[in-house]
């Protein structure tokens, strides 16, 4: 039996581990594996390797070692800063965010928790495009405002906010700016200070590192409360013994993105224009979001009278593996709440399919990619009672 070809194209959902993260981990694990709290001289020799990639992530976001806090991930990045700036903001009489409408859930949710807490949140309409302005910032900003939480780039559609004229707004206003950047790092040149951003969260699986270890950067001044009680580690700032080989392995991994990043880049961005080129072919088809200001490896698409689900079902069948949206999302039925805060019909929404590649993807799987993609689609189609509707001009093409 011939073996299936598979084309991983899902990379916003998680990342295939490189060699360099692996290979940075091995110590870690039977070798240097002493518990950095304790004071004997194995655990000294584990605590000095922790403090080395604390040291070695800060300078390549251009961050001092002691603005760096190691977490399980993004979510829980996201979830601590944002609590952490509530409070504050709390403490001072300033109950007020500022967010926009297609954030991460792990943001959103966080914020409706809060909203059942007392606090007010204003979510910004993002434009058609995925982009929303510093000065749309500026214009909702109060005395009461509290914090700016605005994510660098989207997860689903890839559009890349102006977070730097962002950051400088909030700076102004002396309000604290806190940006998802999972799908940012390691993959966007990002400097913490030349960007004015004061707390930043990161997932190291969304650059080739380990899953369940990610971190977050709070400015010094920025005051941060903790989400996990239970020992000092992390400065006081997060209980639980620290996961050595997995900030080992993010370390590396996020060091040989940094460095080969430009080149990266450009290979990303050439492959995704051939594939939104060879996609935008099929009738009554949309990219969505900017075409500019979009992550290198982004391609986010809707076509119209066909379902998501059954698309992505048919083409795993082909060894085409993508999504329709975040994995996080993947179990519901209901359309993107990123798309539908583009402005896009639940009936256009419902048929998205996102693509997103790494630097490991090759010209030969995008032309894959956009031959199969066409047939699946007319498959689906010609089994649609919507599709023979808009065929037949009894309903209005959205599209």
């Amino acid at each position: 039996m011939k073996e299936q070809k598979i084309v991983y194209v899902d990379n916003a959902a998680t990342t295939a581990m490189s060699d360099a993260a692996i290979a940075a981990m091995q110590p870690y694990f039977k070798q240097i594996y002493g518990n950095p709290s304790s004071l004997h001289t194995v655990g000294q020799v584990a605590k000095e390797a922790l403090d080395s990639a604390r040291a070695q992530i800060a300078q390549l976001i251009g961050a001092k070692p002691n603005e760096i806090y190691f977490t399980s991930g993004g979510s829980e990045a996201d979830n601590q800063a944002i609590r952490s700036a509530a409070i504050s903001g709390a403490l001072k009489g300033k109950k007020h965010i500022i967010s926009t409408a297609f954030e991460h859930h792990a943001v959103l949710h966080t914020l409706k928790k809060l909203e059942k807490e007392g606090f007010e949140v204003t979510y910004l309409d993002v434009h058609s495009n995925g982009l929303i302005t510093a000065e749309e910032v500026q214009a909702a900003i109060r005395p009461d405002t509290a914090l700016v939480t605005i994510m660098f780039a989207n997860n689903e559609v890839g559009t890349i906010q102006p977070i730097r004229e962002i950051g400088a707004v909030c700076k102004a206003n002396k309000v604290v700016f806190h940006t998802d950047a999972v799908q940012a790092i390691g993959h966007l040149p990002i400097n913490v200070v030349d960007d004015n951003i004061d707390m930043l969260s990161a997932s190291a699986h969304k650059f080739h590192g380990p899953k369940g270890v990610g971190f977050l950067y709070c400015r010094t001044g920025v005051r941060l409360f903790n989400l996990i009680e239970g020992g000092a580690q992390e400065r006081n700032r997060r209980g639980g013994t620290e996961n050595i080989a997995g900030v080992w392995g993010m370390a590396a991994a996020l060091k040989e993105a940094v460095e080969h990043l430009p080149e990266n880049m450009a290979k990303e961005t050439a492959l995704r224009d051939r594939l939104i080129a060879g996609l935008s072919k099929i009738e009554h088809s949309k990219v969505n979001g900017d075409l500019v200001n979009r992550l290198p490896g982004n391609v986010n698409m809707c076509f119209e009278g066909i379902e998501g689900e059954s698309l992505l079902l048919l083409l795993d069948q082909k060894g085409i593996c993508a999504s329709s949206g975040s994995a996080c999302t993947s179990g519901s039925l209901d359309p993107s709440h990123v798309l539908l805060a583009l402005g896009l019909p639940h009936e256009v929404a419902h048929g998205s399919l996102r693509l997103s590649l790494s630097e490991w993807n090759t010209e030969e799987e995008i032309d894959y990619i956009i031959a199969e993609v066409p047939k699946v689609v007319e498959y689906l189609r010609s089994i649609s009672p919507v599709w023979e509707a808009l065929s037949k001009g009894e309903t209005p093409h959205l599209i």
